[in-house]
């Protein structure tokens, strides 16, 4: 049976002239671009669309973290990330990611709390959506502020 409701879209992007593109988040108006990167043919000026993959796993891996976090006796005080995308060729394609995450943790912090919260964050949306050939590569180093 076809549906007669409107397709009600998430985001709507544009092509540019040299390889950029321009999305938009529909609720909210924000917009980002993406550029080809230099060893592409592009211009790398912003974020690539590999780039954003790949930091999509880290601010996904963070977000859950803190939603997981929020009814816990400890506070998540903060999280820094760093990011390396590595590249393969034939096909082109994301390899691997690996992310090295700083968490600040405050109040009663468990063991067992620590190995719940790492197990969250290897489970976050983009993780389980990601190919099983693509390497994830997440350490976790916490530290009580």
């Amino acid at each position: 049976m076809p549906n007669d409701q409107p397709r009600m879209w998430n985001y709507k992007s544009t092509y540019q002239d040299p390889l950029r593109t321009n999305t938009t988040h529909l609720a909210s108006g924000v917009v980002i671009q993406t550029d080809a990167p230099t060893d592409n043919h592009g211009l790398g000026e912003t974020f690539s669309p590999t780039d954003l993959l790949s930091t999509s796993l880290a601010t996904c891996v963070m977000t859950i973290m803190g939603i997981h976090s929020q009814s816990k006796a400890y506070a998540l005080a903060g999280i820094r990330a760093n990011i390396q995308k590595t590249m393969a060729a034939q096909p082109r394609r994301v390899a691997a990611i690996t992310i090295d995450l700083e968490v600040s943790i405050s109040g009663a912090f468990t063991a067992h709390d620590q190995e719940m919260l790492e197990r969250a964050a290897r489970a976050c949306p983009v993780a389980q959506s990601l190919h099983p050939d693509l390497a994830q590569n997440l350490s976790f180093q916490f530290q009580r502020v």
